[in-house]
């Protein structure tokens, strides 16, 4: 029910200040200088709060930018030590730039200014979709958790455009001559660490980090995951994209992981120990830089391993779907860049089909 209430001052200036008040919600006011005015005021108010709309479009005029990145970075950032750091930084770059407007404020003409700005300041393209990406996620849980806003204003944004993703795969002459040359170092862990990589997709982080049994505290800073030889899979614990993920050991892989643990460290359940901190995975920067130059491997990084293997389980057949649930990447987007290899091969078997059935 709205009450209005009228007022006039010692000049003789009339207003009049109306408090709508409905069981269940928080009072509103507001001050108008025309009864009319104020009158429907109430009537508009009245209406949108028993609709839900009122109190979305007042919080948004409530709450600054500023506040909602202090919210989300203490209560949803908090939940993800691992990406939390390089979050903050992004998320500190808005706050300095636009974080004292409202929310209501924020519109996407405004984000996509700034977005303008930061590739003008020399950020890459897909540096400044990675600063928006945040900054949604951020309008996401203001919207659906916290009821600040109606709807986030960066879905409205234009992303930049970005390149081809990269595909640098090892051709059979380059693996055999890499493998061999990683075989020949001094350092033991080198050659199973990328026969993993090779032969499950995992991550250089994921694979630095398995252990030979459930560790008693969990590394919060890092992914880690767990080795089942019997079993012949490992259990990934804590990935990139913060879900569970089991990887198939197999072959030659599974081998290597069989020579490993006649030789394991007692000090450690870590399946690459590093040499002064065994409860620390070792550092193989340097054994790689020298595997790569023996085997004369160019334009080459630890990570184009990955790719390897969804290369090659491209050209055997696998579909998207497989290569990205095997990889872990939660939607199809990320393995678009393999389609190439997956057609060729589809070519391939339906031009021996074609040739068997008609000669």
């Amino acid at each position: 029910m709205a009450n209005i209430e009228k007022r006039t001052t010692q000049d003789g200036k009339t207003s009049y200040r109306v408090k709508v008040r409905l069981k269940g919600y928080p009072a509103q006011s507001a001050t108008f200088d025309r009864l009319t005015d104020a009158k429907k005021w109430a009537q508009q108010t009245e209406a949108a709060i028993r609709e839900g709309r009122h109190f979305k479009t007042t919080e948004a005029k409530r709450h600054t930018l500023a506040e909602l990145i202090d919210r989300y970075t203490r209560e949803v950032l908090i939940k993800h030590p691992k990406a939390a750091e390089d979050r903050k930084h992004i998320l500190q770059w808005w706050k300095e730039t636009i974080g004292a407007y409202a929310l209501a404020d924020i519109t996407p003409a405004l984000l996509g200014e700034y977005r303008d700005r930061l590739i003008a300041e020399g950020r890459a393209n897909a540096t400044a979709a990675k600063y928006l990406a945040i900054l949604s996620h951020a309008f996401t849980v203001a919207v659906g958790e916290w009821g600040w806003l109606e709807v986030s204003p960066v879905g409205k944004v234009k992303k930049p455009s970005l390149p081809r993703g990269r595909v640098r795969f090892l051709s059979d002459d380059e693996r055999a001559c890499l493998l061999n040359a990683c075989r020949e170092t001094s350092n033991p862990f080198l050659y199973p660490v990328v026969v993993l990589a090779l032969s499950t997709g995992m991550r250089q982080g994921e694979i630095m980090g398995l252990y030979w049994r459930e560790p008693r505290k969990a590394p919060e800073h890092r992914a880690w995951g767990v080795v089942d030889v019997g079993a012949g899979r490992i259990t990934l614990h804590l990935t990139k994209n913060g879900e569970r993920r089991v990887v198939p050991l197999v072959g030659h892989a599974l081998e290597c992981v069989q020579e490993l643990a006649k030789v394991r460290r007692l000090d450690t359940d870590l399946l690459f120990p590093g040499k002064t901190n065994p409860n620390e995975p070792i550092d193989l920067r340097q054994p790689w830089e020298t595997a790569l130059k023996r085997a004369e491997i160019e334009n080459f990084r630890f990570h184009d391993l990955r790719h390897s293997a969804a290369s090659y389980l491209a050209m055997n057949g696998a579909s998207l779907a497989e290569i990205a649930e095997t990889l872990g990447h939660k939607t199809l987007q990320m393995v678009k860049r393999y389609s190439h290899l997956s057609e060729a091969h589809t070519a391939s078997v339906v031009e021996r089909m074609n040739a068997k059935i008609f000669g």
